[in-house]
């Protein structure tokens, strides 16, 4: 009776203490699903939103502005903490398993499935919905706690980071790799098979991540495509210029394409001819203004390395006002340009307008001439009349024609190549590339250029 005694008490001894470990296992879940909470809700926040809060005078806005510009660390520590706590949970169940099981299979088992299913509804899924659907509330309310935390921890994280990526093969990230933009493209892309964005929105949403991984030099008009002018032309030339090419800026050089002065604007030049013309309307003399050299009326140019994030690059551009950037190669000599259309042609896409048309690729006319494309391949030209035509540094009739003149080809630009006398026609696309060249065969063979006396005014980059 005595033995059975002692027996029970100590089974009501025994107990006590594991009811003290599940009790104490349950809040290190619930914290840890408050902590799941708080960084969901962060990661939803906009930063431009908090400072907007912050500017009303919201409670709590304030330190939900500093966590929120410095997110990526406070993530960092709210991972950290979620793991300590949900780790911690999971090795007192498993003490409890294990007085209850006795060690063996039984034990991990139910552990393993007990904290699985707990982790997954209390952790995983009720906290972080409620996170996102309640963000700023939720995010104001933790925000001095987590900003607390993270002058207190953030040491701690960014050593175990730092001890994380020495042991990881290759690079690691200096920031941990727990908020990339990875995770929020994919979210994106879940948002479009749900039907929340649309497929366009999607592409542009990926082209604004992908900015800040392109530089100049993968988005400029290469100098073999600018067009420009020399510095002692006149204004009656470069209007001419103007309105062949299409453009309404264009580089003013010096000596060579490589010594860019400045930047004239078709709307300066109109205005000063325009006052020009005006005043020697009333004076009853010839106008003088069209012989004033460009370089009287250029801006001021603006150069960038051809190493230059695209996105930075944007914001340098909107902030002095400037549409169009010279960009320099790593010699110092120029690259190309770039203007914020073609920045703007990374996110949405090629920009056409109504003037643009889909022609054939050849169209044969009764004259006995051929219209074809500018991007029709060399051989294909020469297989139709019959001809070798030199292909093996230019791939296009675009690219010929252009090879044959020593610049970039505008409309009426005309050469003779290999007996094939091609002239350039309309303009296609923002950029006013070449769209189609009318070929004919000439009885002379002969690849020098003939242009008119009006063409060799115009001058064009090769």
């Amino acid at each position: 009776m005595s033995g059975h005694l002692a027996a029970t008490g100590a089974a009501a001894g025994g107990g006590l203490p594991d009811l003290q470990l599940l009790v104490f296992a349950a809040g290190l879940v619930v914290l840890a699903g408050i902590v799941a909470m708080t960084d969901a809700a962060l990661a939803a926040v906009s930063p431009a939103r908090a400072a907007e809060l912050a500017r009303e005078g919201v409670r709590g806005a304030r330190a939900l502005q500093i966590v929120a510009s410095d997110v990526v660390r406070h993530l960092n520590l709210l991972l950290l903490l979620r793991l300590l706590c949900e780790l911690t949970a999971t090795t007192l169940v498993a003490l409890v398993a294990v007085d209850t099981f006795s060690a063996g299979w039984t034990a991990a088992l139910v552990t393993a499935g007990a904290m699985t299913v707990v982790s997954f509804v209390v952790v995983g899924v009720g906290p972080r919905t409620i996170g996102r659907q309640h963000a700023y509330a939720v995010a104001r309310a933790a925000a001095p706690l987590v900003r607390w935390l993270g002058r207190a921890l953030g040491p701690l994280a960014s050593l175990l980071i730092l001890i994380g990526n020495m042991v990881t093969p290759g690079k690691g990230f200096r920031e941990g790799p727990f908020a990339t933009q990875i995770e929020l493209r994919e979210l994106v892309d879940l948002a479009e098979q749900r039907g929340v964005v649309e497929h366009g929105e999607r592409q542009m949403i990926h082209s604004v991540f992908a900015l800040g991984d392109t530089i100049a030099r993968e988005v400029m008009v290469p100098r073999t495509e600018m067009v420009w002018i020399e510095s002692h032309k006149s204004l009656r030339q470069a209007l001419a210029l103007f309105m062949r090419s299409g453009f309404s800026r264009i580089p003013v050089i010096g000596e060579s394409v490589d010594d860019v002065l400045g930047v004239l604007y078709l709307k300066d030049v109109v205005r000063r001819t325009q006052s020009a013309a005006s005043e020697a309307s009333a004076a009853s003399t010839a106008p003088g203004a069209d012989a004033t050299p460009v370089a009287e009326l250029m801006r001021e140019a603006r150069f960038v390395p051809e190493s230059k994030p695209v996105d930075d690059l944007l914001s340098e551009m909107q902030a002095a006002r400037s549409h169009l950037v010279i960009v320099v190669d790593e010699y110092g000599g120029t690259g190309g340009l770039v203007t914020i259309e073609d920045i703007l042609e990374e996110i949405v896409g090629e920009i056409t307008d109504e003037y643009d048309v889909e022609r054939p690729p050849v169209e044969r006319l009764d004259d006995g001439a051929v219209r074809v494309t500018a991007r029709l391949p060399v051989e294909d030209l020469g297989e139709l009349f019959g001809v070798e035509l030199p292909d093996d540094e230019v791939e296009t009739v675009g690219g010929l024609l252009a090879q044959a003149l020593g610049r970039v080809p505008i409309p009426g630009a005309q050469a003779t190549v290999s007996g094939l006398h091609m002239v350039a026609e309309g303009t296609t696309g923002r950029r006013n590339r070449i769209d189609s060249v009318l070929v004919r065969r000439e009885r002379s063979t002969g690849d020098v250029p003939a242009e008119t006396p009006e063409q060799e005014r115009q001058t064009a980059d090769a």
